[in-house]
């Protein structure tokens, strides 16, 4: 069974349903046709033993029936005609079988019966009461093995000088119709319905292929779609849905078109990034390959560089490795999946990781300002990541603010406001802030990747809640981040 199963899944899918349909027609004509002819059959031996119960319910004539069982065992020898009696005698259609039988099984057979019948216990036993008017009805076979159907019940008589027929006592009568002709009817009728049903099975089976292409041909294009993407990385292929379809393999077509516009877009991001990196490792890349260069020749020549202009080298080599190391370590960051992430996120307290970044920012700019003041907030997100977008905020701040000036921080009820008090983000700009790589051109000049808020976005994004950046009234840009939360830990986490 397990090898059939086996076979059975390594064929098409249209042969498959092709199998399927016919199977489940196989099995629905089965049924009808093994219900019909057990219906039919049903029907058949109720009209024999309708038939049977008119012709041995008549009664004999008393006069008859002595005559008849003066001679028992022996069988009777008569020479009526095979014609139906009138009701006064013992005989019945030629095509009946008729004689009785006595509780000790000895027999009687009347002269027009065409055969002997068998007896058996059931016979003797109504015979034995006939008093009790009950019969059976049975197949049995005769003498020379015919089958028949046989009605045995207790003889009824009629006297000769009149009155109600009454049960002769210990004799019954046994009538019985052979069941050759019944036998064929049933026959003919089985091979009629099998004949049918493989037809039924063979239509069946041609319609299910001709269904299954049918319904198949949207999965035969969303294949070949699939095996050109896969050749030729093509993702601009869709496949034509109808707007009002609704069905599987609608949905199938719109999600495949849905996954290559993703991949599309995503593939096009990948060469943006690709490119904006290119583009931002270039500038460092050759600032440190032309200091690195001037120190060798200095080597190789003999003519040492001045001790103020080495050393001036050597910090611009310096800020050129931490500024590529920094770059290097925001595109690790957002090249992260969000497997990745998911694995790392835990409850957080919010004003302790806030607290930390505020120290880093302190250092970074020693002559500033920096005012806190931080609620308690907990929130489910990745630790490390969320201290590294709290630290970008602030180092915009820092590195906007004038000198001397006053970085205000808040954190109530999950909201984080950051102000500080630079020249402000001009309104063109505010919508590409987030984007990767921008920088404002006033920004230019100044240290940085433009990666930060972008890594910003995407954390706050990934915790469920948002950021934004917009103009400081009295001057100034205003950052501010939004997290659900609660100011107090689960219970579960206490």
């Amino acid at each position: 069974m397990t090898g059939l199963a086996r076979r059975f899944r390594t064929l098409p899918l249209r042969a498959r349903l092709s199998m399927l349909v016919a199977a489940a027609v196989a099995f629905a004509v089965a049924a009808v046709s093994v219900t019909c002819w057990f219906i039919v059959q049903g029907k058949l031996y109720e009209q024999v033993d309708n038939d049977l119960r008119k012709s041995a319910q008549r009664p004999v004539q008393l006069s008859r029936t002595v005559g008849l069982l003066s001679v028992c065992p022996q069988q009777a020898d008569t020479t009526d005609s095979g014609s139906e009696s009138d009701g006064n005698g013992l005989r019945l259609p030629n095509s009946t079988y008729s004689q009785l039988v006595k509780p000790d099984g000895s027999f009687c057979v009347s002269g027009d019966s065409p055969g002997t019948l068998k007896t058996t216990g059931d016979d003797k036993a109504i015979a034995k009461n006939a008093s009790s008017g009950k019969g059976i009805y049975r197949n049995g076979v005769d003498t020379s093995g015919n089958d028949v159907r046989v009605l045995t019940i207790p003889l009824l008589v009629s006297t000769n000088i009149g009155g109600p027929p009454r049960i002769y006592p210990d004799v019954a009568l046994m009538s019985a119709i052979p069941l050759k002709n019944t036998q064929k009817t049933l026959k003919d009728l089985a091979l009629i319905l099998l004949l049918v049903s493989g037809i039924g099975v063979l239509g069946a089976g041609a319609a299910g292929l001709a269904v299954a292409r049918a319904g198949l041909r949207p999965v035969d294009e969303l294949t070949e779609a699939v095996e050109h993407v896969a050749r030729t990385e093509d993702l601009s292929v869709r496949i034509p849905v109808e707007e009002k379809s609704d069905d599987e393999i609608a949905r199938l077509s719109r999600s495949f078109n849905s996954m290559t516009t993703s991949l599309a877009s995503s593939r096009e991001l990948q060469q943006q990034l690709i490119a904006d990196a290119g583009h931002e490792l270039r500038t460092p890349l050759t600032s440190l390959r032309t200091n690195i260069e001037l120190l060798t020749r200095s080597e190789e020549t003999g003519r040492p560089i001045p001790p103020a202009d080495r050393k001036a080298l050597l910090a611009s080599v310096k800020a050129q490795m931490t500024e590529l190391a920094s770059l290097i370590g925001d595109l690790q960051e957002l090249s992260r999946s969000e497997g990745q992430r998911g694995e790392r996120v835990q409850l957080v307290a919010l004003q302790d990781t806030l607290d930390a970044a505020l120290h880093r920012a302190r250092l970074r700019g020693p002559e500033l300002k920096i005012t806190a003041d931080v609620q308690p907030w907990f929130v489910r997100a990745e630790p490390s990541a969320l201290e590294r977008a709290f630290v970008n905020i602030l180092d915009n701040a820092v590195k906007f603010s004038p000198e001397g000036g006053t970085i205000d921080v808040t954190l109530d009820h999950g909201v984080l406001t950051v102000r500080d008090h630079g020249p402000g983000i001009p309104e063109d700009e505010l919508p590409h802030v987030f984007d990767r790589f921008w920088r404002s051109p006033d920004a230019r000049a100044l240290p940085g990747s433009g990666l930060g808020l972008s890594i910003v976005a995407r954390t706050v994004q990934q915790a469920g809640g948002e950021v934004t950046l917009a103009r400081a009234s009295g001057g100034g840009t205003v950052a501010t981040v939004r997290l659900p939360g609660a100011p107090v830990p689960p219970p579960e986490t206490v």
